[in-house]
């Protein structure tokens, strides 16, 4: 999961906490019963009850202050969320094990297998879910901390406990459903904002959020030494580009002049 690994193809991430625990093109199918993809599968000695594991408790934390940038895996370019949100997803679900355990995740934590976490590729880290097994009704919630899985055909890549809990880990994946648990449940999204609040830099007004996403990715891609996320914020029919929180006024003109010197842009202040 280290970048080295995929530094021939994080071409917008730009930092080194975008990272994934695939170095190669993924499998064209999930393993066999009782097979395991290079090598991967359970831990020697795994906890005496993992049906005891905890569920995910889902509490507000400051979205990563890097991990959320757009990146690039295998030719793809990936926009993960800069904001908490409802979200609703059906698809493969697999599972990661004994091959990355201990290893950084894309958040900067280690693996842990037999914690209740979770891989998804464009939802916030850190962020919630509750993943449901239809075929027996199990359902978990886990913690997104890591980036991933890099294949077509599946949505996200569950820790050990969480997959043995859902009763998948013997097949490698299975059908599942993932919705975002939102902290706070009442006002998750007001108290995630509250978070980002202060001195921003307004980057540019859109009339299609399309465009917005992709001037956000040309920033990142022309700009690799930003350090600060940049969000789109829709408002009524505008999405608007802002880049922060900074601390001072004086500190966000300093940007902004460095930015109109490599953009021949000029960024807006705006405090909210």
């Amino acid at each position: 999961m280290k970048l080295a690994v995929l530094a021939a193809t994080l071409v917008l991430a730009g930092c080194g906490t975008i990272s994934r625990h695939e170095a190669s093109p993924p499998a064209a199918s999930p393993p066999a019963k009782g097979a395991y993809y290079k090598d991967d599968g359970p831990g020697a000695n795994p906890p005496p009850d993992l049906a005891a594991v905890p569920d995910a408790v889902p509490k507000a934390e400051p979205l990563h202050r890097f991990a959320n940038r757009p990146y690039q895996v295998f030719g793809k370019d990936y926009v993960p969320a800069a904001s908490l949100a409802p979200f609703r997803q059906i698809g493969v679900g697999s599972w990661y094990g004994r091959r990355y355990h201990g290893a950084p995740t894309s958040s900067g934590e280690r693996y842990d297998m037999y914690a209740m976490t979770a891989a998804h590729p464009t939802l916030p880290i850190p962020s919630y879910v509750r993943v449901t097994n239809p075929a027996n009704g199990r359902s978990v919630v886990v913690r997104i901390n890591d980036r991933g899985p890099f294949h077509s055909d599946r949505i996200i890549d569950l820790s050990y406990a969480a997959a043995w809990k859902l009763g998948y880990t013997e097949s490698g994946s299975a059908r599942v459903e993932v919705e975002t648990v939102l902290p706070g449940k009442a006002e998750p999204v007001r108290e995630a904002k509250a978070e980002t609040q202060g001195v921003f830099l307004q980057l540019g007004a859109f009339s299609a959020r399309e465009a917005a996403e992709n001037f956000r990715i040309r920033v990142y891609r022309d700009l690799a030494w930003l350090t600060e996320p940049i969000q789109v914020v829709p408002g009524g029919t505008v999405f608007r580009l802002h880049l922060g929180p900074y601390r001072s006024q004086d500190e966000a003109r300093s940007i902004a002049d460095r930015i109109q010197t490599e953009l021949s842009l000029r960024p807006v202040l705006v405090a909210r």
